[in-house]
């Protein structure tokens, strides 16, 4: 049987028979041997236990002696020994969070100057987007175009955006983009539409449906995957031609989109656009919260507009307001 303890650091506690058989061996002159009650089994759990922690060791003498140790002076040893090895795992940890961090900054390199014609890199969570967002802003210098469907944004999203957008345009760089016509009614996003266009950028809003994007310098496109409520994934794509396509599709919206300088007042074909949205979905059966989340807007907002329109137009029913809406369009050809 080899008596070579296995894991003299292991073990802090120990089961009823290894203590009894460590009080067996001290009441036997601090020894057992095959005449003081020693195991028949000498590979007996209870042994092996105490073997492994230490609390026995093998004595000089016959064959199967075994002293035992004073359990103060191998908790000294033992309580040395973890506080040496939590010494090597800080002193580790401490180095590969140094070395982690060098090739995070050539990481950083890479996202922030892609090879041409790159692929499509899907990064998931908010955190890693803003970051990876993040780098490759910190060297653009051009041009930005972002689409930002889903009404107004939050303050805290909006204080990250300002900063980074101002930094952006102070490098000589140029911002358009495209909000949905309920970012109208959004006093911080109004705020950040006030802020930016003072600085030369541009802002518009399009009453159409249209994704989620960011593109910088042309030479980077962030695209949101995901539906309206799981918005945590983001492909940032560095295809040259992917990129062409998707700048010729945002001209098209901005053409058609009407502009934005962070005034209160909302022009009349905007709520006009807007009702007539509101009303088709309604009687095409869609319940209001929906409505509301589609558009962009709170749902106080939306029954606002409800009922306005009912009374501008007289009516009590949704069926009657929208055939007073058909009728005021007239003919379409």
């Amino acid at each position: 049987m080899s008596t070579e303890r296995r894991n003299p650091a292991a073990a802090p506690g120990l089961s009823p028979e290894a203590r009894a058989l460590y009080t067996r061996a001290v009441q036997s002159g601090g020894k057992l041997t095959g005449r003081h009650a020693l195991p028949a089994d000498r590979d007996d759990p209870a042994l092996h236990e105490l073997l492994d922690v230490g609390l026995l060791q093998p004595e000089v003498g016959p064959a199967g002696t075994y002293a035992v140790k004073d359990p103060q002076q191998l908790a000294e040893a033992l309580s040395l020994g973890f506080q040496l090895e939590a010494t090597r795992i800080l002193h580790r940890s401490m180095a590969t969070t140094q070395a982690l961090q060098e090739l995070h900054q050539e990481y950083l390199a890479y996202i922030a100057h892609p090879e041409s014609g790159g692929a499509i890199e899907y990064v998931q969570g908010r955190g890693n987007i803003n970051e990876n967002l993040a780098a490759i802003m910190a060297s653009a210098s051009n041009e930005m175009l972002t689409a930002q469907p889903g009404g107004g944004r939050g303050e805290d999203a909006l204080k990250i955006a300002i900063a980074r957008d101002m930094e952006f345009v102070e490098r000589g760089g140029t911002i358009r983009t495209i909000y949905q016509p309920s970012a109208r009614y959004s006093n911080p996003t109004i705020s950040y539409v006030q802020a930016v266009t003072q600085e030369g950028c541009q802002v518009r809003t399009l009453d159409e449906a249209f994704a989620k994007l960011i593109v910088i310098d042309r030479k980077v496109a962030v695209i949101t995957v995901g539906d309206e409520q799981n918005r945590d994934r983001a492909a940032f794509v560095r295809d040259d031609a992917v990129i062409d396509y998707i700048v010729g599709v945002f001209h098209s919206q901005w053409e058609r989109a009407i502009p934005f300088t962070g005034g209160h007042e909302i022009p009349p074909q905007v709520v006009s656009s807007m009702r007539k949205q509101i009303i088709r979905m309604m009687l095409e059966g869609i319940a209001h919260r929906t409505i509301a989340r589609r558009i962009g807007l709170s749902e106080r907002t939306l029954a606002r507009h409800i009922a306005e329109m009912r009374e501008e137009y007289g009516v009590e029913t949704l069926f009657q307001l929208g055939w007073k809406i058909a009728q005021a369009e007239g003919p379409t050809g």
